[in-house]
């Protein structure tokens, strides 16, 4: 296939790479998820409502850019590869944890450590593959790379699907040791970034004041950029399994089933839109995935058979992770060279704490409305398509930058 092509360029060690960057942030995303299947079953255990179990995944954002800072500052310091190889350890034991919780309150702060791990695997495994390859290879690699986080949640949902019923949702925790073995690839196929590598041969890294200077108002539009991706993202995600076992009582297979159909939708999105932006440029191909989520609320939300419900999960997944896809590349063309283990990962995760409560205000919103969570839902990603849209195309393109570019200069 055509679109394919600039992964066909890529020599061994970046295949390497992209594929590395790739698995972490399915499996972080796999371990994120876990507690998206399960709510239902907390919340029986522990005696409490819904909503109060989703306080789980508002700590878990709320954390992530206390992660996206710390871990950022060390890839910067230190490396990507070693780095993320530390990340991976950390996020994999703490959901492992999460299945030996004896109360909501130990759930609740199992969780919140978890949010500082996931928060610094996207920014670290993100620049270290982008630093890695050619510019032209950029779009497609960045659909490939944000398909990650939709495939841990495919992964989840079959995980669900095929052990719940038999191993609990304790069980489902302890399946989030395994992402730990990814360290093993990283160590013995990963090289370190190029990019990082010249930039220290050429010298001590600037400060993050000092490489941020001029770029604060770029910061600030960012970060307000990445609270709808992250509105967009999670709210026609994080509670649409509830909104199935509840507003539907459908069973197990049928959960699993729709929501592995959603995660295909979502992987054909990122890798069609991403590879898409390198032709017609990012904000464009963001900006149109948004507005061709209008048209599938009403069968993703309102669909009156498996069947519909199925097509619209599928649909609506294509626009909203076809608007992700876009984002690796574009976030990291947009960062200068000395904090972009940082800038792109903490202004992600920044905008993820200004969307932390969205599945607990959809959850508010549903009950309110007699439990009607398919109102919650369209009402929400049709309000946050349109903003996310209009807040794109009013903001800045680097498309095709080149990366590296001061530490190539020759000293004067």
């Amino acid at each position: 296939m055509a679109f394919l092509a600039p992964l066909r360029e890529l020599d061994h060690a970046q295949r390497h790479t992209v594929l590395a960057s790739f698995l972490g942030w399915t499996l972080d995303a796999f371990d994120y998820f876990l507690l998206v299947f399960v709510m239902p079953e907390v919340a029986r255990e522990f005696g409490v409502g819904i909503p109060a179990v989703t306080f789980a995944l508002f700590l878990t954002l709320a954390m992530r850019p206390l992660g996206a800072f710390v871990f950022g500052r060390l890839a910067d310091r230190y490396g990507r590869r070693p780095v993320l190889m530390l990340d991976v350890v950390l996020y994999s034991a703490l959901g492992f944890a999460c299945a030996f919780a004896p109360s909501l309150s130990a759930l609740l702060v199992l969780r919140a450590l978890f949010g500082v791990a996931m928060g610094g695997e996207w920014g670290i495994g993100a620049s270290l593959a982008m630093e890695s390859i050619p510019a032209r290879s950029r779009g497609l690699v960045s659909g490939l790379l944000q398909s990650g986080y939709p495939c841990g949640y495919f992964l989840g949902a079959a995980a669900y699907w095929l052990l719940f019923d038999h191993i609990g949702w304790r069980g489902m925790f302890m399946i989030g040791a395994l992402p730990a073995l990814l360290v093993l690839y990283i160590r013995r196929a990963v090289p370190e970034s190029p990019v990082w590598q010249a930039r220290r041969a050429a010298g001590a890294p600037r400060s993050a004041l000092a490489a941020m200077r001029g770029h604060w108002g770029r910061f600030a539009y960012l970060i307000v950029l990445m609270a709808l991706f992250n509105m967009f993202s999670h709210g026609s995600q994080d509670l649409y399994p509830t909104f199935l076992k509840t507003q539907h009582h459908f069973d197990t297979a049928t959960v699993g089933a729709l929501t592995m159909v959603l995660n295909l939708g979502a992987l054909v999105g990122g890798l069609a839109f991403g590879a898409w932006s390198e032709q017609v440029g990012r904000r464009r191909a963001i900006a149109t995935a948004a507005l061709l989520a209008l048209p599938a609320i009403p069968l993703w939300a309102f669909g009156g058979s498996v069947l519909l419900l199925g097509a619209g999960a599928f649909l609506i997944q294509v626009m909203v992770q076809g608007a992700w896809g876009v984002v690796p590349s574009h976030l990291n063309e947009l960062a200068p060279d000395d904090v972009r283990g940082t800038l792109p990962g903490f202004a992600y995760q920044l905008g993820n704490l200004l969307a932390a409560l969205t599945a607990t205000l959809q959850a508010w919103l549903a009950q309110a409305r007699g439990g009607d969570y398919a109102f919650a839902l369209g009402a929400w990603i049709a309000a946050v398509a349109v903003l996310l849209a209009a807040v794109t195309w009013l903001g800045p393109e680097a498309r095709g930058v080149r990366f590296g570019a001061r530490a190539a200069e020759p000293a004067s």
